[in-house]
């Protein structure tokens, strides 16, 4: 089969032919529908050797839905030929988090050397993929599987970040979003849907401030020098009850501090590097600054069902498995608006 491979420190992604998967027990085999580019492999690609957690080669993609194609010995609850979206952030199963459904914060992932697809374990941007356990599954029913394979991780990623500061995003608050491409559109649209804040998206493009406006930002904002003078006028000089950082470079935490309000929230989503002093006299009084990475089982189950009532539609870019390399090239150029995604099988 074809995939897409990162196969040395420092190259590009390649298309190569390598071996059908077949499962095991336990296993399902998963023809793929499509994978979704994102900018956490660029991050990976740039890293070098000695902070890559996994070897080389490497077949990209974490985000992936699929029809499934075959089914290991002894696993139920699933058919041949249904359509499935694939959940990330694989864990043990049995520690007390991923008791809780909270696999993204599995505390023996490391130690037993279980890693998602596409960031350790072989990826969807594949003819097939084979998934490790059928728990690792969920139905998407009637969802177009183009449209829905983004909201695996671009979806699910920023409702994870924005459920846990709810209490936060009453009538009259502010949210910022810092980033208005793949993730920060999309959550532009879940804070639409999920509250009544005022939605402020800041970006350097303006391709992606006027896509922002077109999926419901209430004001878009060029990220420069000006940005915290004008998002602190917009409201009242009180800041933001919440900022969600979808970079997370250095010059983008530092205006996330300079955003948020008294008693307000910080979420550091983006894989940029950048870092935030916290302590008496850095930040506003009682701000909670966080780090959160992807979501539950069953926020993904709720992402899904929120699509499915048409509360967020995600903006995608299509490419053959042998434009992969192009995707990533625009990808890192910041030519994408939206999500790019492949078609392993056209």
């Amino acid at each position: 089969m074809k995939a897409v491979q990162y196969r040395t420190v420092g190259g590009h992604p390649e298309v190569v032919t390598v071996p059908d998967p077949e499962p095991g027990p336990g296993q399902v085999l998963l023809k793929v529908t499509a994978a979704g580019a994102c900018h956490s492999d660029i991050a990976v690609m740039s890293w070098p050797a000695d902070r890559l957690p996994f070897p080389l080669p490497l077949t990209l993609g974490h985000e992936g839905v699929g029809t499934i194609a075959a089914l290991g010995a002894g696993v139920t609850g699933f058919t041949e030929g249904e359509s499935v979206a694939v959940y990330g952030p694989w864990g043990c199963g049995s520690c007390a988090k991923c008791a809780e459904g909270k696999e993204n914060y599995c505390l023996r992932a490391r130690e037993l050397g279980i890693a998602p697809p596409g960031l350790g374990a072989p990826g969807a941007m594949a003819e097939y993929l084979l998934v490790d356990d059928p728990r690792h599954l969920v139905p998407l029913g009637d969802l177009d599987p183009v449209r829905a394979v983004p909201l695996t991780d671009a979806g699910l990623t920023p409702y994870h970040a924005i459920k846990s500061a709810l209490p936060k995003l009453v009538p009259g608050s502010t949210a910022v979003v810092i980033g208005a491409g793949g993730l920060g559109h999309v959550a532009v649209q879940l804070l639409r849907a999920m509250t009544a804040a005022r939605v402020i998206a800041l970006d350097i493009s303006e391709e992606k401030l006027e896509l922002a406006r077109a999926v419901g930002a209430h004001e878009a904002v060029r990220s420069d020098g000006s940005a915290a003078g004008k998002v602190r006028e917009l409201t009242g000089g009180l800041g933001a009850q919440a900022v969600f950082d979808f970079v997370g470079a250095p010059p983008t935490t530092a205006l996330a501090g300079q955003l948020v309000a008294v008693e307000g929230e910080i979420s550091v989503v983006g894989l940029g590097g950048g870092t935030l002093a916290v302590g008496f006299g850095a930040l506003p009084y009682d701000v909670r600054v966080s780090s959160p990475y992807w979501g539950s089982r069953s926020e993904l189950i709720e992402v899904l069902d929120l699509a499915r009532a048409g509360a967020i539609d995600v903006h995608v870019e299509t490419y053959g498995i042998d434009e992969a390399p192009l995707a990533y090239e625009r990808l890192h150029a910041g030519r994408i608006d939206g999500r790019a995604v492949v078609l392993p099988n056209g």
